[in-house]
């Protein structure tokens, strides 16, 4: 829940007891985990939270993507800054927050991308992102024309002004109860991107979801959400293979 003294809802919620199938690797100046299906041209760039780049819940996404045929690579586009911690004073949030700006993540990203291309034999790519990842991948589908498709999920949408030069089709995911999103900005990012948007998009909103609920939830504790996680994360993977 967001209010004055947590200024963010990425509360660590229910952590995954996961340890994931992929490695860690050096790309350039930046660690990065790596899950590789057998054989594939296509990967997708997994982005973080501020929660950073080993929270066992983003790397359960990644190799989610990996078993439906991506190279999912998973990136600390905190550049070996820490990430957030749950008993970190949230009073200091918007300090910390100011040096980790997601709209200034182009070196980690050519880094990324050279690594792909060059590595792992990529030649489609895609972009996924959750909460600060979410504001990541609006600054990438606006910046790198390679990146086929993304999918933002709950990507903060204040200064959404630039949201409109979408490069190539992006997927917006949201929470109806998210209490960092109101439904206005996202409403309002809909009229932008109508309005002046000239590439395929989707806006959706998810009935009775809050923040987080794609990738932080634990379905056998939330039985009513379910369907929605799992429609969450089938829909991120079908626009992915649809334009990936």
């Amino acid at each position: 829940m967001a209010n004055e003294s947590r200024p963010c809802p990425c509360d660590i919620g229910d952590r995954f007891d996961y340890e994931g199938c992929g490695q860690e690797v050096q790309v350039e100046h930046i660690k990065a985990y790596v899950c590789k299906p057998a054989s594939t041209d296509k990967a997708v760039i997994v982005i973080h939270d501020i929660f950073g780049w080993q929270l066992p819940n983003t790397r359960y996404m990644a190799d989610t993507l990996a078993a439906n045929g991506y190279i999912a690579i998973c990136p600390d586009f905190f550049a070996g800054k820490e990430p957030w911690k749950p008993s970190d004073d949230w009073s200091k949030f918007d300090d910390w927050l100011k040096t980790r700006d997601a709209r200034k993540i182009n070196k980690e990203a050519d880094a990324v991308l050279k690594y792909l291309k060059e590595q792992c034999g990529a030649k489609k790519l895609g972009v996924v992102g959750f909460c600060w990842g979410g504001v990541a991948v609006h600054h990438l589908m606006v910046t790198y024309p390679e990146l086929k498709a993304g999918v933002s999920l709950y990507g903060l949408i204040k200064d959404s002004d630039g949201i409109a030069n979408l490069l190539n089709p992006t997927f917006f995911i949201f929470a109806e109860k998210d209490d960092f999103i109101p439904l206005h900005q996202v409403t309002l990012l809909e009229q932008k991107l109508k309005k002046n948007c000239k590439v395929d998009y989707e806006v959706k909103i998810y009935p009775g979801q809050t923040h987080g609920f794609v990738h932080r939830k634990r379905e056998d504790i939330n039985p009513q959400d379910k369907p929605y996680i799992e429609e969450g994360r089938k829909d991120m993977i079908n626009w992915l293979n649809k334009y990936v």
